[in-house]
C-alpha cells in the first residue's frame, strides 16, 4: 500500500507503529532521530511520514522544516507524549503548533491503534485526491 517513514527516538513507539502499519499492509522504514530520518527521506520515496516532536539532536519541528523544503506536499503526522492539558503553567501545545507549521495530522501518545490507522487513511486519501495526474506528453490530440 504506502511506503511510510517513522522518525521517533523511542524504540517501543517505533515497534508499535510499525506493527500496526505492517498489519495494515504498509511498508515501514524506521529512523531514531531527525538526522537519520532526513538521510532516509533523501534516499527513498515515501508516501507518509510520522515525526516525533521531541527527539535528541534534531527535533521533529526542525526535521519537518527540512522535509517541507524538499517535498512540500508529503503528508506528515506528528506525534508527542507531552501533555496538552491546559493550565496556568502548561507549556505550549506543540501538536497544534506543528499542524500550523505543516503537519497534516497529530496524535497524542499514547494513542489508540484505531486512531493511528484512521489518521493514516485520511492522510493517504487526501494526498491521493490532491495529486493531479499530469497529461501524457505523447498523447497530444491533433
Amino acid at each position: 500500500m504506502a511506503n511510510i517513514l517513522i522518525v521517533d527516538d523511542d524504540p517501543a513507539v517505533q515497534i508499535t507503529i510499525r506493527l500496526l502499519l505492517e498489519r495494515a499492509g504498509h511498508h515501514v522504514t524506521l529512523a531514531g532521530d531527525g538526522r537519520k530520518g532526513l538521510a532516509l527521506f533523501a534516499a527513498s520515496q515515501f508516501d507518509l511520514l510520522f515525526l516525533d516532536i521531541f527527539m535528541p539532536g534534531m527535533d521533529g519541528l526542525e526535521t519537518m522544516r527540512h522535509i517541507r523544503a524538499r517535498a512540500s506536499t508529503i503528508p506528515i503526522i506528528v506525534i508527542s507524549g507531552r501533555s496538552i492539558t491546559p493550565g496556568a503553567f502548561a507549556e505550549p501545545d506543540f501538536l497544534k503548533m506543528a499542524t500550523k507549521l505543516g503537519a497534516v495530522a497529530s496524535l497524542q501518545k499514547p494513542f489508540r491503534p484505531d486512531a493511528l490507522l484512521a489518521a493514516v487513511d485520511r492522510c493517504l486519501k487526501t494526498a491521493q485526491s490532491t495529486t493531479v495526474p499530469q497529461p501524457d506528453a505523447g498523447s497530444g490530440g491533433r
